[in-house]
């Protein structure tokens, strides 16, 4: 999500005793969450903020602390975020049906009239559309034909592949719908593989390798050095939608 609507006064009511640095951490950190469309720990609230000085890590401390609520799994969510990301996806969903219907009707107007000599044939490319899925699995999510989602089998080829990297306690609301999100892109014929999959046992032979490639062949498995700390990557991080397509984009190979 790479737009939200920002109200200046109710801004200024909420932050007006903030210093400079504080307005600085909380700008940056809304910004983070609606663009990665997750929620950070501290370490990642700190990294996300490329808060390095002690003055700059306590002041994204203080925000976190002042404007967040930190959930049981170690995450710092704040309930107006949350509430745009939901309707967000939400709106997404109704304009991607809306846009399958349309295109269904075209395609059947066009198929049943009479066709001229030397006429090409419709065309018979799918729909492209780049609205997410809504954040319930729904029929219309999953109109590809494709089973629901299997989250507790793809989590544990991630443990399989990357016992490594920190591995989620929790798995629900947006962490359960960018999973489900990135099943159904995988899954496409004309998007990372040439044939893509149509049932659940080829679609965990998809994620077992995509597991095996970060962990084998990308800089990921061992995460990155920073000034002060190595950072790495989690699940959560490897399913957002930007983060993902870098990856098979192949950004982080060895």
């Amino acid at each position: 999500m790479h737009y939200y609507k920002r109200n200046l006064g109710d801004y200024a009511k909420k932050t007006g005793r903030l210093t400079m640095l504080q307005h600085g951490a909380y700008t940056l950190l809304i910004d983070a969450c609606y663009d990665r469309e997750v929620f950070p720990t501290l370490e990642q609230a700190i990294d996300w903020t490329w808060a390095s000085t002690e003055a700059e890590i306590d002041s994204v401390k203080f925000v976190l602390s002042r404007f967040f609520k930190l959930s049981s799994d170690g995450q710092y969510v704040q309930d107006r975020i949350l509430e745009e990301l939901l309707q967000y996806h939400k709106n997404a969903d109704t304009n991607k049906r809306i846009a399958i219907e349309r295109e269904t009707k075209r395609k059947e107007k066009s198929t049943n009239r009479e066709q001229f000599v030397d006429e090409p044939p419709p065309n018979q490319e799918p729909l492209t559309n780049n609205h997410e899925p809504s954040l319930k699995e729904s029929k219309d999510s999953l109109s590809a034909g494709l089973p629901t989602c299997p989250h507790q089998e793809i989590l544990n080829l991630y443990k399989k592949h990357l016992p490594q990297l920190a591995q989620p306690r929790v798995w629900d609301g947006v962490r359960q719908s960018n999973l489900r999100q990135r099943w159904l892109q995988a899954a496409k014929p004309s998007v990372f593989s040439p044939n893509g999959y149509d049932n659940q046992s080829d679609g965990l032979a998809w994620w077992d390798s995509f597991f095996a490639y970060i962990a084998n062949d990308t800089k990921l498995a061992n995460g990155f050095e920073t000034k002060d700390r190595t950072w790495r990557p989690d699940l959560v991080w490897i399913v957002n939608a930007t983060n993902f397509a870098k990856i098979i984009d192949g950004k982080y190979q060895k």
